[in-house]
């Protein structure tokens, strides 16, 4: 980093539409002296892209595109706005194995995101803002400890989740598609309810998401700050 060898993935611009892909990384790479620009093309998935122009690149190809810029100057320190933004989900694992493989070689990566599974998967530290505020930073799992209970999913019938759902270790009921969500405090007290007084099939145990963790986590900060009244508190 003392070498100045920093570099960053913007969400948006920056890029000249009526060059093509092969010309832009070759004409950037020229202004760093040993950047290696089919290497690059191939490291961000863009090389089979290389005569299209620019402006014919689907958002998420513009974007493989800005992560070969970025990687023109061998980086030691990465910093990546919304990187996988418009990728479909192909691309999305592709773009995250070579930023992996990039980190195991040294390389320290700082990314925003709102894909919380990005975040889950691939953050070694997670910080979550709220309206400016950091208001957890850690691991992800120890992100996901702060919230107590499970998530226990299953194929059940709208009157037997309705029984299961007044059982005291339920905290929260929702549907998705076929499948009811049930929100617990006690996952094991909840399979056998199903179990043995329900059809549930394909019952289902998931840890909290971090997702969920961010809404519990906003939620009660800003309970906190906020009077009876309903107006928000001092800051």
């Amino acid at each position: 980093m003392r070498a100045g060898r920093v570099a960053a993935v913007l969400q948006s611009g920056g890029l000249l539409p009526d060059l093509t892909v092969e010309a832009t990384v070759r004409m950037l790479g020229s202004l760093h002296p040993g950047a290696d620009p089919e290497t690059v093309m191939s490291r961000a998935g863009v090389t089979r892209l290389r005569d299209r122009r620019v402006a014919e690149c689907s958002g998420g190809e513009q974007q493989r595109l800005r992560f070969a810029i970025a990687l023109l100057s061998d980086p030691e320190f990465l910093v990546l706005d919304e990187p996988t933004a418009g990728m479909d989900v192909a691309a999305r694992r592709e773009f995250w194995a070579t930023v992996r493989e990039d980190a195991r070689h040294g390389m320290t990566v700082l990314f925003a995101t709102h894909y919380m599974e990005e975040a889950d998967r691939f953050a070694d530290r997670v910080v979550m803002v709220d309206r400016g505020r950091a208001v957890a930073d850690g691991s992800a799992s120890s992100i996901r400890a702060r919230i107590s209970g499970r998530t226990v999913s299953a194929l059940i019938s709208p009157q037997d989740a309705a029984s299961v759902a007044g059982s005291s270790s339920v905290r929260s009921v929702a549907v998705r598609g076929d499948r009811h969500f049930f929100d617990t405090t006690d996952s094991d007290a909840l399979l056998r309810l199903l179990v043995s007084r329900t059809s549930a099939t394909e019952i289902e145990v998931a840890p909290r998401s971090l997702e969920e963790a961010f809404m519990a986590i906003t939620r009660a900060g800003r309970t906190n700050r906020t009077g009876r009244t309903g107006q928000e508190g001092p800051r």
